[in-house]
């Protein structure tokens, strides 16, 4: 891995003075700490600043490019502008290419965007991104997160974050499959999963009087409307547009995210009666998660 680290006093007097003398355009020092960076060992910091040639011969984790020393300092407060600053000494392969330890798969996306702003396809976004945040370059971080699928995500997690548990249950979906096949030496684990939207048990004789899904009612009323249905996990309630079958799209999407393949399926109703005529009504989901 190829990093950096801030340099003293001392050093950013002498780096100034040492662009004076050989009048070499100056670029000013990046921001330090730059964040989204997991900062190994520091780049050695050199007594006197590293020259560089016009055009730059990489070696990015055994992948080879080439590009303009220009294009690497496009924007100052990023890594790649920090390591070919020449305040760090960069090391080179055999064939005297400057080499980055990191994979360098997505790195010509990188040069493409630093080059003429050009991103990535849909099915690339992502690990583009994370690339970007690797190597700290704020504008393309920004261009990403306007474009899908991350700006969907955004939209996502916007309806999530009314779910704080959400996180909390989706592992023990995951746990209580994997221990249940496991147990049952199967290929395949099924759990039932209550998933509801209203704030309280609403019945066929409540709806036509409640024109929302908040309504009230005494407190030592809403104690008898307090029960847990008979399932493994059980999601709500919430407040917004979007409704169960919108929260059961985010189960399956972060299951198949894993590489769990999920199918599932309404099998009925919680008939818990609650008192008097109410019983409560929610709806109840079997998920057959398989494993291979």
């Amino acid at each position: 891995m190829v990093v950096f680290s801030a340099a003293s006093d001392t050093e950013k007097q002498g780096d100034a003075m040492s662009g004076a003398d050989t009048g070499e355009e100056v670029y000013r020092k990046p921001a330090i700490p730059i964040p989204n960076l997991n900062l190994g060992k520091s780049l050695r910091t050199l007594d006197a600043p590293e020259e560089f040639p016009e055009v730059i011969p990489l070696n990015v984790g055994g992948t080879y490019f080439t590009t303009r020393l220009s294009t690497l300092r496009r924007y100052e407060d990023t890594m790649l502008a920090a390591m070919f600053s020449g305040r760090h000494h960069i090391p080179r392969d055999a064939e005297g290419r400057y080499f980055i330890d990191r994979d360098g798969a997505y790195f010509g996306d990188i040069l493409n965007f630093l080059r003429e702003g050009e991103l990535p396809q849909r099915d690339r976004v992502r690990a583009v991104h994370r690339e970007a945040q690797y190597y700290a370059i704020g504008p393309l971080l920004e261009s990403l997160e306007d474009t899908q699928p991350l700006t969907g995500e955004k939209v996502r997690q916007a309806f999530l974050d009314l779910l704080p548990y959400y996180k909390e249950n989706f592992e023990r979906i995951v746990e209580i499959a994997k221990l249940r096949a496991m147990q049952r030496k199967a290929r395949f684990a099924k759990l039932k999963i209550c998933v509801y939207k209203e704030e309280m048990p609403i019945t066929p004789y409540e709806r036509p009087l409640f024109n929302s899904l908040r309504f009230e009612r005494s407190e030592s009323e809403a104690k008898l409307f307090e029960h847990h249905c008979d399932v493994d996990v059980s999601f709500g309630p919430w407040e917004a547009v979007a409704d169960v079958y919108d929260l059961l799209h985010c189960i399956v999407s972060d299951l198949a995210e894993r590489g769990i393949s999920a199918d599932q399926q309404c099998i009925g109703v919680c008939d818990k009666h609650l008192i008097n005529h109410y019983y409560c009504k929610r709806p109840i989901y079997e998920f057959k998660i398989t494993w291979w």
